[in-house]
C-alpha cells in the first residue's frame, strides 16, 4: 500500500494534478540553499530505500522504482543503465521528479538530470550501492550516472508546513 500510495502521489504531482503537490510560496515556507540541505534530501531519499522517479517519454509521464542515491564531488546522483528506457528519456529531456515516502512524510525533489561520464563518479556510486557490482561496472558501456542541476525539493506532511531545499 505505501508503494502505491507513493507512485500516486509522484504522478499526480509531476502531472500537476494536486494543488497540495506545491508548497506555499509565503512566509511560512522554510528554505534553504546548501550543501547542508542537500545531505538532508540525501538522507530522506537514502533512508526510505525505494524512491520513484517520474521522467517524460514524448507527451506521456513515466514513473518507476528506483533504489539508488550517491553525493559525489558534491552533488547528489542517482544511476541507471544506458540501455533502460529511463535514460533515454532523460536524454531526450533530463527534467525528471523523484518522490518518497516516509512513513507519514514524503519528499519531492525536481530538477535536470546531468549524465557524468567520469569513472570516478560511476566508482562512488557502485561502491556506495555494491549490490549494482552485480549488474555494472565503472568501465562498462552501460553504467550511467546522473546528478540534479537546479534541484528544488519539497519535503511536507499531511500536518505540518511544506520545507522547500534549493541546491
Amino acid at each position: 500500500m505505501k508503494k502505491l500510495i507513493t507512485m500516486v502521489l509522484a504522478l499526480t504531482c509531476f502531472l500537476g494534478v494536486s494543488s497540495s503537490c506545491y508548497a506555499q510560496q509565503d512566509a511560512s515556507t522554510y528554505k534553504t540553499t546548501n550543501e547542508k540541505g542537500m545531505n538532508e534530501v540525501y538522507e530522506f531519499i537514502k533512508n526510505c530505500k525505494t524512491y520513484y522517479i517520474a521522467t517524460v517519454d514524448g507527451d506521456q509521464p513515466r514513473v518507476r522504482p528506483f533504489g539508488t542515491v550517491n553525493i559525489f564531488d558534491g552533488k547528489l546522483y542517482i544511476q541507471t543503465g544506458r540501455k533502460k528506457r529511463v535514460a533515454k528519456q532523460l536524454a531526450q529531456n533530463p527534467k525528471a521528479e523523484i518522490c518518497a515516502l516516509n512513513g507519514s512524510t514524503w519528499i519531492r525533489l525536481s530538477g535536470e538530470l546531468i549524465p557524468d561520464e567520469r569513472v570516478e563518479a560511476k566508482k562512488s556510486m557502485l561502491d556506495a550501492n555494491p549490490s549494482l557490482r552485480s549488474m555494472y561496472s565503472e568501465t562498462d558501456e552501460n553504467t550511467v550516472v546522473y546528478y540534479f542541476r537546479n534541484a528544488t525539493a519539497y519535503i511536507s506532511s499531511f500536518t505540518g508546513e511544506d520545507r522547500k531545499i534549493e541546491f
